[in-house]
């Protein structure tokens, strides 16, 4: 066998990153997700864009996307909007992300009520609270509500949101 057939020349291994056959997308998604697991593309980073990783395993473009896609769907990556696909901290993957706002404000109420988030002190912001769960701003905006209607939380225009104050009457 030579270095060519068994991969073991610079060549083999490019092609070695080939995909072929039927649902080349759900293949595609598997190596990606192997990498996610072995820690070659860590929680807090980044994939590749669509463009390299279409060019590195010789694929259509819309193969890569139903492959990011379906990783989206099993929580391992969130889209994020102009910057691409985030791989996903272990304990956010196992959250519900159906009910994603629900574990938001659980998570920020615990916080407050075992003063992590002392009264008056600034609660973390929108952008800050989607990158750490990457989730829409809407699902973030729907769990701070929730916070600002049991009274535990004010937002100040221009300022951002505080816990509410000690001893201040609650709605």
């Amino acid at each position: 066998m030579s270095d060519s057939e068994d991969g073991g020349s610079a060549e083999g291994s490019t092609l070695r990153n080939w995909l072929t056959g039927w649902r080349v997308y759900l293949q595609l998604a598997d190596r990606l997700r192997d990498r996610i697991t072995t820690g070659l593309y860590p929680a807090g980073s980044y994939l590749p864009s669509e463009a390299s990783l279409s060019q590195e395993f010789r694929v259509a473009r819309n193969t890569v996307r139903r492959a990011l896609r379906v990783l989206v769907e099993e929580n391992l990556v969130a889209s994020v909007r102009s910057k691409g696909h985030l791989v996903l901290r272990e304990e956010v993957r196992h959250l519900d992300r159906e009910y994603l706002y629900q574990a938001i404000a659980a998570e920020l109420r615990e916080q407050i009520e075992s003063g992590r988030l002392p009264p008056a002190g600034k609660v973390t912001s929108e952008r800050d609270l989607r990158l750490h769960y990457a989730a829409s701003r809407t699902t973030v905006r729907q769990a701070l509500q929730v916070l600002e209607s049991d009274g535990l939380i004010v937002a100040v225009h221009g300022k951002g949101r505080f816990v509410r104050p000690d001893g201040e009457a609650r709605p």
